[in-house]
């Protein structure tokens, strides 16, 4: 697995990149043979007082976790965001367990085509040199960034995959209706469900 730790205004020495690799491949041959990469970044709270890390993981081909961790210092954040991120991949692999039969013949999932970095204005200004620096008020831009793929899934597993990719919104097939669907997570802290029915 390859491994980039970096630091924001945070010193990473050899000893805290060793750290980060041994516990990253001991979290990776537990629970996920085939992890691809992962990105550590280290920085500061507001304050200056406590250590944060922030861990992405490519744990295989279409699946991403992400985790969170704040500690007295840097391993021990490192500590809490992996133990997130083992947290989610052992409730992940739980679940992929007891799907594993209906997943076997699975088809490739969809491709949504958008267009990459591609700026959707409301109205046109005169002279704007930069849309994603100037102060937009109440004319926001809608930015496109990435295609996404939309896989064929139970609400259940577009759940834990909104969790695992630590995202607020994703968009799937349902696997009982084939149709299109998204769960979100609600401002409440609840997860919402759009199941919009097909005439």
């Amino acid at each position: 697995m390859h491994i980039t730790v970096a630091g924001k205004q945070v010193e990473t020495g050899e000893a805290l990149k060793t750290h980060v690799r041994d516990g990253l491949n001991t979290i990776s041959r537990k629970y996920f043979d085939h992890a691809v990469e992962a990105n550590v970044t280290f920085s500061r709270d507001a304050k200056g007082h406590a250590f944060l890390c922030d861990i992405n993981l490519k744990a295989g081909r279409n699946l991403f976790l992400r985790g969170e961790g704040e500690g007295a210092d840097a391993h021990r954040a490192f500590e809490v965001a992996a133990e997130h991120v083992a947290k989610r991949l052992r409730r992940y692999r739980r679940r992929m367990n007891d799907h594993a039969r209906s997943l076997a013949g699975e088809r490739e999932p969809e491709v949504a085509e958008v267009a990459r970095q591609v700026v959707l204005r409301q109205e046109e200004e005169e002279e704007t040199p930069d849309p994603m620096l100037e102060d937009v008020g109440d004319n926001p831009a809608v930015v496109a960034e990435t295609p996404a793929e939309i896989h064929r899934l139970t609400v259940g597993e577009a759940v834990m995959r909104m969790d695992l990719a630590h995202v607020p919104v994703l968009m799937f097939r349902n696997r009982a209706t084939n149709g299109l669907n998204v769960v979100y997570r609600r401002g409440d802290g609840n997860i919402g469900w759009i199941d919009p029915k097909t005439a």
